[in-house]
């Protein structure tokens, strides 16, 4: 216990090391571009081997169900690995999958091929984890949810950049930004082959790997026992599951809702990373200020709802102006409510847990993303093009009541004498 304690103090009094504050910050914001370039093009991409439109819409929400079904065994394996071996290992392998697997989708030829580019990009998109990871070792426990925010800032600029760039692109081919993706991921594991330092250090290092820290479900079973998590991961679970099926039927409700092209597709992602920047620079300081980082995040789940209600609107009334005022509050909602989860998350464990308990949670919104587009994608054939976002609307209610519950249970167990 008292060396426990004697770490998590030097841990708050250390300084941030600049340079891989800098490496981590370029990394997230080339995995922004290479992540989110692709994204105007997937319902392009899958269409020559598709005859029905409605096959089409779900094979998009299969390529992005497969990806997460990847991503939730693969984080909690690559995260406890980082807690064992260090986390610049595990992130430059991770990197050299991504761009094979973004190569491989850009290959194409068939169907399947597609998803085994997919099933690639998920296996090694499982480093998100030993990512959040690497910026919990190098930052103090009290700046983290700023910093985090800044992550996230960052991420919104590749984001501004990735899906722009890829309309324009694939005025070339479709398998352009694909292409583009895998270049651009490789450089990145070349600067972190040269500039990337290591940000765990040894003797903070797990000591001794068991085979429960491979198992993602009894991962998802230690991380959800811990009483001070489980409101906030059921919660986040809750919202993980719209915003995967919104993510994954985006392109094709724009397509086809509005009739919208890959250039214009791509410039409406981009408006979510602005939204994000804003948010960021401008909102996310001034809230940090007054509120906790649980009051922030159910602000942020609050403005998510707002959206999906805008969303449906304009699904049911074919009207774009409402779709693009309910993506950027529900823009809005989703950034700040991704630092304030990742705060709370990483001030819970100490530094040689640190992989273990953002891989539980990678795990955790792999598998909402992986149910999202499933269900997603069946109502949107089935019912109608609002239908995703109205199912936000149910199940963000449902988590909002979750967390303040937890908020409210905990201020009662602090008074109480």
């Amino acid at each position: 216990m008292f060396k426990s304690k004697s770490h998590v103090a030097q841990t708050t009094e250390r300084t941030i090391d600049i340079k891989a504050l800098l490496f981590g910050l370029m990394s997230v914001f080339l995995c922004g571009i290479g992540f989110s370039i692709i994204a105007p093009v997937v319902p392009f991409f899958v269409q020559p081997y598709i005859s029905n439109q409605g096959d089409q819409a779900i094979m998009v929400t299969l390529l992005t169900s497969v990806y997460a079904v990847c991503v939730f065994f693969a984080a909690p394996v690559l995260g406890a690995l980082s807690d064992k071996y260090g986390r610049r290992p595990l992130l430059l392998v991770c990197l050299l999958g991504s761009a094979i697997g973004y190569f491989v989708f850009g290959h194409g030829g068939a169907l399947w091929v597609l998803f085994v580019g997919r099933i690639i990009e998920g296996i090694t998109g499982g480093s998100i984890s030993t990512i959040f990871a690497y910026f919990a070792d190098i930052i103090p426990p009290q700046q983290r949810t700023k910093y985090f925010g800044w992550v996230s800032a960052v991420v919104g600029a590749g984001t501004v950049i990735g899906p722009t760039l890829g309309g324009l692109l694939a005025k070339f081919g479709y398998a352009a930004p694909m292409y583009f993706a895998a270049i651009i991921t490789l450089l990145n594991v070349v600067f972190g082959l040269f500039y990337m330092p290591e940000s765990l250090s040894k003797h903070a290092r797990l000591k001794k790997m068991t085979a429960g820290r491979l198992n993602p479900f009894a991962q998802l079973a230690n991380i959800l026992s811990m009483k001070n998590l489980n409101r906030l991961l059921i919660s986040a679970f809750l919202l993980w599951i719209p915003n995967g099926s919104l993510q994954a039927v985006f392109s094709q409700f724009t397509l086809d809702t509005f009739n919208w092209k890959p250039a214009l597709i791509g410039l409406m992602f981009s408006i979510m990373g602005v939204q994000d920047i804003l948010s960021q620079g401008l909102i996310m300081p001034r809230l940090l200020q007054k509120w906790s980082d649980k009051q922030i995040a159910i602000l942020g789940m609050a403005s998510e709802s707002i959206g999906y209600g805008l969303l449906a609107l304009s699904a049911l009334l074919t009207f774009y102006p409402l779709f693009i005022v309910g993506m950027f509050i529900f823009g809005f909602g989703d950034s700040i409510f991704g630092p304030s989860f990742n705060g709370m998350l990483s001030k819970s464990v100490d530094a040689s847990e640190q992989g273990r308990i953002q891989g539980g949670s990678q795990s955790i919104q792999a598998l909402a993303r992986m149910i999202g587009p499933i269900i997603g994608g069946q109502i949107y054939v089935s019912l109608s093009h609002a239908a995703p976002a109205i199912m936000g609307l149910i199940l963000i209610a449902a988590a909002i009541a979750v967390l303040y519950r937890g908020v409210h249970t905990t201020r009662q167990t602090t008074q109480t004498p």
